[in-house]
């Protein structure tokens, strides 16, 4: 009697102790971003990657969000942004757009990858990126056009402010809603990263949930 006594007590404890294993603290595993960023949508959550094609951890981390931004709530945003520091950053950032604007993200997003950190290609120049572009079936003429675009030129800029107002020193970085920060330092690691986003993507759903009520 005494023994199942002492193991009901502990499976009623166990979420708890696994509560607390997952309590996360603002400024011990994410940041506050102040001021706080406006989001395309206020009625929705925004959650925003911070990456570079060019980053290691950041081609290491993308399974992992791939993975993870498929169960997301319909009321949850999610969008990539290129982190830019210098002007080959910004040339990839301008690829990221092009293969947005010509409908082949899904394919070419994970085909940059791998040519910079799988295959050792630096996409230095616009003639590099465009040969991996049309190895992929992106005619010459359609992404020598996308990448002069207006659309594309602008949403670089978008980027590079983006990351400017979120203070982003780092690749992988994820932003919540405009206002939460979290980096793989602060969260120890790439799958904490994912769990205190879940933690702060639930946290501002109930705020939108309480503003509604």
């Amino acid at each position: 009697m005494f023994k199942r006594l002492i193991i009901g007590t502990f499976l009623l404890l166990a979420p708890l102790v696994g509560a607390a294993q997952e309590s996360w603290e603002e400024g011990t595993h994410y940041d506050l971003i102040t001021p706080a960023i406006r989001t395309a949508d206020p009625g929705r959550v925004e959650v925003v990657e911070f990456f570079w094609y060019g980053c290691g951890h950041c081609y290491t981390f993308e399974p992992l969000v791939s993975r993870w931004k498929e169960s997301l709530p319909e009321d949850v945003i999610f969008t990539g942004s290129p982190a830019i520091w210098n002007k080959p950053m910004e040339l990839h950032a301008a690829m990221f757009y092009v293969a947005d604007v010509l409908g082949v993200s899904d394919k070419m997003h994970t085909v940059l990858f791998q040519a910079m950190n799988v295959d050792g290609k630096r996409l230095a120049s616009e003639a590099a990126i465009r040969d991996v572009f049309t190895a992929n079936g992106v005619a010459a003429d359609d992404f020598n056009k996308a990448l002069k675009s207006f659309g594309v030129s602008s949403q670089v800029r978008q980027a590079n402010s983006r990351a400017r107002a979120a203070q982003i020193t780092g690749t992988p970085e994820m932003m919540v809603n405009g206002k939460y920060r979290i980096s793989t330092r602060k969260a120890g690691s790439q799958a904490n990263m994912l769990k205190i986003a879940d933690y702060l993507i639930e946290k501002e759903r109930a705020l939108l949930s309480a503003d509604a009520a």
